[in-house]
């Protein structure tokens, strides 16, 4: 009876073993653990812009004039006249593209005023990817 009660007794004990626990750093200690987040170039920021929150994509097209001219009209007269596109979208600007068409961009300047300087010369930069 005692060797059973030894026995039981041993066996609890074994399974109240603590458990190891293995800490992980807060912070990355080898260069295959730092993840490299991709870098967005103004180009490709300008294209995300242009084509959400900027809104433009509803009235430019890239080749083609649609209610807005084509961006590719849109790069070559401001880099021709060496005009400020920045200056424009934020509402500081003379039209020089289409004025005609300036009280339906004028609209639209809530949303450019409303932008980063970075923003906008992203969408200067996607703009003038158009150039052919």
């Amino acid at each position: 009876m005692k060797k059973t009660l030894f026995l039981f007794a041993f066996l609890a004990f074994a399974s109240c073993k603590k458990e190891e626990v293995k800490e992980e750093p807060l912070y990355p200690t080898t260069s295959e653990e730092i993840v490299q987040t991709p870098v967005q170039t103004p180009v490709q920021l300008g294209e995300e812009i242009f084509k959400g929150k900027g809104k433009c994509v509803s009235c430019h097209k890239g080749a083609e004039k649609l209610i807005g001219p084509s961006l590719q009209d849109i790069a070559k007269i401001y880099k021709d006249k060496n005009a400020n596109m920045v200056a424009f979208l934020k509402g500081e600007g003379e039209p020089i593209v289409d004025p005609s068409q300036y009280e339906v961009m004028r609209a639209n300047f809530v949303i450019t005023k409303a932008m980063s300087d970075e923003e906008l010369q992203a969408l200067e930069a996607y703009v003038y990817s158009h150039l052919k």
